[in-house]
């Protein structure tokens, strides 16, 4: 019996796989739906197997915030034209519009979920048969409260941000500063949760410096300290100068808004090197 394009069309919607894929999983399954996803999801593992040794460079990030639960994703896989097409874009989307809707914490969570007739992590592995490319979901990371703001830098899906405020303010304020996290790439939100490794190894850099430009050792603390209140004004994001704004750290643009605001909570990701 010839393929149907009713056959086709529902292989498609339930697989993502292209017309033609669909075609020939349907013809080589005798028309049956249920056979055609079996070889069309061995096919994908075929091919995750084959490349598992490959680099995924490229990929999608995207973010979302809603109901109080924030989550940056990225899918990733190994050219830039497979990152840009329009099925893949979309799959990273339902991926992330799932893990947002059941609030998950981890990214394995987010692969055991329930995607179709499968999991997320099967539909990963179904599209690698697609698109003939290694593929893997990667840097998942996720922020709560009632008041956060997303970024998606330029709208490229390359740079992505999300920040929490303890007040509800105007949006712009959320926004100007899920921008600034793009830009400045901050390590804490302030000197309180600075890693305290990254403290102990400046600390130990700028004294080790001050005794080699022969500086007393009375003073080695106090220029290791300078040098200590200077990284927090680079890395701590309250202590920031604020990028649309020189005059203005970030904790005093936020406070315009409301003397008590504040950041509670961010992260961010690229899949660019830094």
């Amino acid at each position: 019996m010839a393929v149907t394009m009713a056959e086709i069309t529902q292989l498609r919607k339930l697989s993502g796989a292209g017309m033609m894929d669909c075609k020939k999983a349907l013809e080589e399954a005798g028309n049956d739906i249920e056979k055609a996803m079996e070889i069309i999801r061995k096919k994908g593992q075929a091919v995750a197997a084959k490349r598992s040794d490959r680099e995924a460079a490229e990929g999608c990030v995207l973010v979302k915030a809603e109901n109080g639960f924030g989550a940056i994703i990225a899918l990733k896989c190994e050219t830039d034209f497979v990152a840009k097409n329009e099925d893949f874009v979309k799959l990273a989307q339902e991926i992330l519009d799932l893990a947002v809707a059941n609030k998950c914490q981890t990214l394995d969570e987010v692969k055991a979920l329930p995607m179709g007739a499968a999991t997320v992590a099967d539909a990963v592995v179904d599209r690698s048969g697609i698109t003939g490319e290694k593929m893997e979901l990667d840097g998942y990371a996720v922020v709560e409260g009632e008041n956060i703001s997303v970024y998606n830098h330029q709208g490229k899906n390359q740079l992505c941000t999300m920040v929490a405020l303890n007040k509800n303010v105007d949006e712009k304020y959320g926004h100007a500063v899920a921008m600034q996290i793009a830009a400045m790439n901050p390590r804490s939100i302030n000197e309180q949760d600075y890693p305290a490794d990254v403290l102990a190894r400046e600390r130990e850099i700028a004294a080790d410096k001050a005794r080699e430009e022969g500086k007393p050792e009375n003073m080695i603390e106090r220029i290791a300290m300078g040098r200590i209140n200077k990284l927090y004004k680079e890395e701590c994001l309250l202590m920031q100068e604020f990028i649309q704004d020189g005059k203005l750290s970030v904790a005093q643009f936020l406070q315009q808004a409301d003397k008590e605001c504040t950041v509670t909570a961010f992260k961010r990701f690229t899949l660019r090197a830094e």
